[in-house]
């Protein structure tokens, strides 16, 4: 049986970096948004033993072995599931490798999800958490989707009211950050700097908290697009106010200063609100309505940048859209 999922991508609502903890890790703040930008996971089960990545792009960046998420992921449900069988895992890329939007993360939740269907067979929700947790930071949220808080290392997420669907532009650039190298620098700077980390996010929170409680006023979210005058557009307001920011940007721009000049591309084409994605590479910029968007990727894409508009994805547009019904 084969099952066909799409792999969503999310983008970071400012990102916050706190103190090295033992394990290696950050502690990390930060808002986390499903958009409805993705791969295309492909999952298949059948006679035999083993796992076999396939990318149909044939994008030498994937790697096609038991590094790969998918991989790590399909053998630890195999294994929480006592199933055997073949499994192909075939990955059709759309996102960008070291993009800041949570590819490789969102690839194994959906490769969990399609295996899962394929077996007919399904974990637990606890099960389903811990071996997400286990395999990657970022994995959690995919089993949330739309608007959701990340703490600890960014494996914590805790779903939030959503966001209404807002018009997005995303700018996604040839070169691909290393998040280790961005978590390097950031920690070197930090060194030059004596930041108080733990006062940081402190401070953090505060400002978090000030801007999440908006999130609980106005008309209730139906999912619809948001429009001008809008809740959506008070939020996106409230936003800016609250001076909302990415950490990574400090140090990612200094080494890729073409993503800073992105960044100032989008706020000159009207968006709203713009910001790295993760440690980047990609950017994105928050819009009043689609057709600002539109518009916008328009003006980007005749400057020679790699610009699509799209949407925000709020939790039950993510859950509906998710599986490929045939």
């Amino acid at each position: 049986m084969s099952v066909t999922v799409r792999s969503f991508a999310k983008i970071n609502l400012g990102l916050y970096i706190g103190a090295a903890r033992a394990d290696g890790y950050h502690d990390l703040r930060t808002v986390y948004q499903t958009i409805a930008l993705h791969d295309v996971i492909r999952v298949s089960v059948g006679r035999g033993r083993g796992i076999e990545i396939v990318c149909t792009n044939k994008d030498p960046r994937v790697p096609l072995d038991a590094s790969n998420t998918c991989h790590r992921i399909a053998a630890r449900v195999l294994d929480e599931l006592g199933a055997k069988g073949k499994v192909t895992v075939e990955i059709e890329k759309r996102l960008p490798v070291q993009g800041g939007l949570g590819a490789a993360s969102s690839n194994a939740v959906a490769t969990m999800i399609a295996l899962e269907l394929a077996l007919k067979k399904k974990l637990t929700p606890a099960a389903r958490l811990r071996i997400a947790a286990d395999v990657g930071s970022d994995l959690p949220l995919f089993l949330v989707g739309g608007t959701a808080l990340g703490v600890g290392r960014g494996e914590e997420v805790y779903p939030l009211p959503d966001l209404p669907s807002l018009a997005m532009v995303v700018v996604t650039p040839e070169v691909g950050v290393s998040t280790p190298r961005a978590f390097a620098d950031w920690d070197a700077q930090e060194r030059l700097t004596r930041l108080s980390a733990s006062d940081r996010l402190f401070e953090v929170g505060c400002v978090l908290s000030s801007w999440l409680s908006g999130f609980t006023s106005g008309s209730p979210n139906t999912g619809a697009p948001a429009k001008g005058g809008s809740r959506g557009e008070k939020l996106l307001l409230d936003l800016v106010r609250t001076g909302i920011e990415n950490d990574f940007e400090k140090v990612v721009f200094s080494q890729y200063p073409e993503l800073r000049d992105m960044k100032a591309a989008l706020e000159r084409a009207g968006s709203k609100y713009a910001s790295l994605s993760g440690s980047g590479s990609t950017v994105y910029g928050l819009f009043r309505s689609p057709a600002e968007a539109a518009k916008a990727a328009g003006r980007l894409r005749k400057q020679g940048l790699r610009a699509v508009a799209t949407r925000t994805l709020t939790r039950s547009w993510y859950w509906a859209s998710l599986v490929v019904r045939r």
